[in-house]
Formats: structure tokens, sequence, C-alpha cells
């Protein structure tokens, strides 16, 4: 069996490959899992609604959520399912 020398390159460029290997996993898994939490600003840009409009959901008790610090987080699937609750039908 024929010996081979590693250098610190070599395990450099195999480290570079490997990140990006990961990288592009993570990439793939994330399309897959919709996230659970998210800040004001994307439910904003999800729900086309104003910062105000937000403010007065919060307040008006419509949107549950969660305050750490000064960031407000609201949960995905809540958010899913008061769309649905409030689904209405035309006949």
């Amino acid at each position: 069996m024929p010996t081979s020398i590693i250098t610190t390159d070599d395990l450099m460029e195999f480290k570079m490959e490997l990140l990006e290997e990961i990288q592009k996993l993570l990439e793939r898994e994330s399309g897959n899992i919709s996230k659970k939490w998210l800040k004001s600003t994307q439910v904003m840009e999800m729900l086309k609604i104003s910062a105000g409009t937000l403010n007065g959901f919060r307040t008006k008790g419509i949107l549950p959520y969660s305050k750490i610090g000064g960031l407000i987080y609201y949960d995905s699937a809540l958010i899913q399912k008061i769309l649905t609750d409030n689904l209405i039908q035309n006949e």
C-alpha cells in the first residue's frame, strides 16, 4: 500500500470542499423546513401589511407574539391557523 504525505494545503482544500458540501446540504434542507418563528419584517412581508397594521394586530390580540428583549417573534403555524380560521368562502 503506497504512502502519501498530506500537507496543510491539502487539509485546507479538504476543509473548504467539506464546508461547501455542508452548505449545499443546509440550503437544500432549509427549503423543506419552514421557519417556526418569524420576525416582524417577515410577517409584514408575508401578509403584505404595514408596521402600523401589524402593531394593531398585536394590541388587539389578533396575532399572538413573543417578545425577547426588543425583538418580537410570531409563530408561523399560528399565523397560518388564524388565516385558515378566518377564511371567508363566498357561495
